[in-house]
């Protein structure tokens, strides 16, 4: 096995702090590249501040089991921290990623999710945020305009002209990014991980995993139409395009360059939804 650089690896005074024995640290499919199971237990760098990790999982830790979903405990010191020297760590779940031939399944165990968050007060925290996603989910909700990279204006453009003001009576707490964050396992309920918090209509993050398909996936033509009985349907797609393609070009700012196929993906994607709305007219 190729030796992880050292600071990929849990310091031991991170491991005694959680009360994790020490062994070898093993690289973990996903999380950016930056999770190692370490006795068991999922360890990566803290992606927020320690406010927000601390909230995240006490959330977590509230919320009923066999929901139709699972989520990973939390793991915290004695004196109760999540954050040890910019470490968390939480239970590993085991199960497959999806979407590939889980599309419908990814949906259902988002649904079951968002209803478990329905009440739940918004977070003031969500109003700090800058990160380029952040950015792009308000551009796609028309709440801030922004440029984008030069290799992105044309489907930008298209998308802005097919915009449309909703209603956001709907709006909770939402999971922005289900698409390959949502595990599967033959004896167990969908593993939901890696939450990512965005206080929009449910509607939206399953648009956000239908346009996901469209971009990166061999999505099933039947999914493009899937929430259609909801009467703003076609303006969530535009929406998720929308705070991927912003994510994207905020990400890629420094270089001012599209990762390679990356227009063309979303110039597809636009063309398949300008077309839905063709139809429907």
């Amino acid at each position: 096995m190729t030796e992880l650089p050292s600071n990929a690896v849990p310091p031991r005074a991170v491991l005694d702090a959680f009360r994790v024995e020490s062994e070898t640290p093993v690289p973990l499919v996903g999380g950016q590249g930056r999770s190692v199971l370490v006795g068991g237990y999922v360890f990566k760098p803290a992606e927020a501040p320690e406010d927000e990790v601390d909230w995240a999982a006490s959330l977590f830790e509230k919320l009923a089991p066999d929901s139709g979903f699972r989520l990973p405990r939390p793991l915290r010191t004695a004196d109760g921290r999540t954050v040890v020297d910019g470490w968390t760590a939480s239970e590993l779940l085991t199960g497959e990623p999806g979407p590939q031939g889980r599309w419908a399944q990814v949906l259902s165990a988002g649904r079951a999710f968002h209803a478990a968050l329905r009440q739940l007060p918004r977070p003031d925290f969500l109003d700090r945020h800058t990160h380029p996603w952040a950015v792009a989910d308000r551009v796609a909700w028309g709440e801030q305009d922004t440029d984008v990279i030069k290799d992105l204006s044309t489907p930008f453009t298209n998308l802005l002209e097919l915009w449309r003001p909703v209603r956001q009576d709907e709006a909770q707490l939402i999971h922005g990014d289900l698409t390959g964050n949502v595990l599967f396992a033959a004896d167990a309920s969908p593993a939901v991980i890696d939450f990512s918090p965005y206080w929009r209509p449910p509607v939206f993050a399953e648009a956000i995993v239908v346009a996901d398909g469209l971009l990166w996936f061999d999505l099933p033509s039947e999914l493009v139409a899937g929430g259609s009985d909801h009467p703003d349907w076609q303006q969530m797609l535009i929406r998720a395009l929308l705070f991927r393609l912003v994510a994207h070009s905020e990400s890629t700012r420094p270089s001012q360059q599209a990762q390679t196929g990356e227009p063309e993906r979303y110039a597809r994607a636009t063309g398949i939804v300008e077309r839905q709305f063709a139809m429907k007219s």
